[in-house]
């Protein structure tokens, strides 16, 4: 039941300020920008990113959510049973720079059933992907654009991500196998 606070909300702030400068720096024309986030944390992440975006430069920057559920390859898996979420992107993605917001890049499958729902609302100039957390372990070929902190873990561990929008206060946990689920 061990459980060690990696990311403080302090940190949190820090580290999305910096990746929202560092997606203004990439992509100096932020008017073929978006933001959207993967459902469950990465939407009040991408709210977040765009909010910093608007403060530093005053760009006001499109955002979505992404509910990528039915993408999954482990549907047929008798442990998981999904819960649809509303997807919502209210303008075209079409020739759009996409950032792709989640909280923890891990196996690498969730990035890759994100990307097989967005390519059914249109088709992206590019998609960059932007992760509060990367841990490592991959088992697809997907690496994150922009990283928030890597935290290099066993695979036994899990991180659980809290944020104030979803669970009441803002933090990065790294716990063992016993402590919890990610």
């Amino acid at each position: 039941m061990a459980q060690k606070v990696i990311l403080g909300a302090e940190d949190i702030r820090r580290t999305l300020a910096r990746i929202a400068h560092e997606i203004l720096e990439r992509n100096q024309s932020s008017r073929d920008l978006v933001i959207i986030g993967m459902y469950t944390r990465g939407v009040p992440l991408a709210n977040r990113l765009a909010e910093n975006i608007l403060r530093f430069e005053g760009l006001e920057i499109p955002v979505g959510t992404l509910d990528f559920s039915l993408y999954r390859d482990d549907l047929d898996s008798q442990r998981f049973h999904p819960t649809i979420k509303n997807t919502d992107i209210p303008f075209s993605i079409n020739n759009k720079i996409v950032v792709l917001v989640d909280d923890v890049l891990f196996t690498g499958r969730s990035t890759r059933a994100a990307m097989d729902a967005l390519i059914d609302y249109g088709r992206p100039k590019a998609i960059q992907l932007a992760v509060l957390v990367d841990r490592g372990h991959r088992e697809l070929p997907v690496r994150a654009d922009y990283i928030g902190k890597n935290i290099p873990s066993a695979r036994d561990e899990k991180i659980k991500v809290r944020l104030t929008e979803t669970d009441g206060q803002d933090e990065v946990l790294i716990l063992d196998d016993e402590a919890g689920e990610v």
